[in-house]
């Protein structure tokens, strides 16, 4: 039986037992992983970013089972956020780097399409044997 994914459980996890500590937690995201929506202006070259999801830090902060969504400032600039859970690199503390790497997951296949029910063709009424014939049309 396939299982959903644990890393956004391990996320939601890492991100509580981090903020209980009094501590800061930053997520590592790949940002160039398909639907991540971050300020590509604050993208290093390997293409990650480093994000503060502090209480303190974000607005609006859902971490649910698909992805990381929040609003945050970037150079003053309100920003919304978006971090598909399987584009999170890894969750730690800024003050001690305790916390988890994540082994890189696959991008999800995309579903193919369910085969519409095939209609019959319509049958094609034979013409009448004989001579063919042209017709001006106006």
């Amino acid at each position: 039986m396939a299982m959903t994914s644990s890393r956004p459980y391990m996320i939601r996890a890492l991100y509580e037992w981090i903020v209980d500590n009094n501590c800061t937690p930053y997520i590592l995201v790949d940002a160039q992983a398909q639907g991540v929506e971050v300020p590509q202006q604050h993208v290093n070259k390997d293409g990650q970013i480093v994000l503060n999801i502090s209480p303190g830090a974000v607005m609006s902060l859902s971490l649910d089972n698909q992805a990381i969504s929040f609003n945050a400032r970037f150079g003053g600039i309100p920003t919304d956020i978006y971090v598909p859970s399987r584009a999170v690199l890894g969750i730690y503390a800024r003050e001690n780097g305790q916390g988890m790497v994540f082994e890189p997951e696959l991008e999800p296949e995309p579903t193919p399409p369910e085969p519409s029910p095939k209609k019959p063709k319509p049958v094609a009424k034979p013409e009448p044997a004989g001579r063919p014939s042209l017709r001006v049309v106006k």
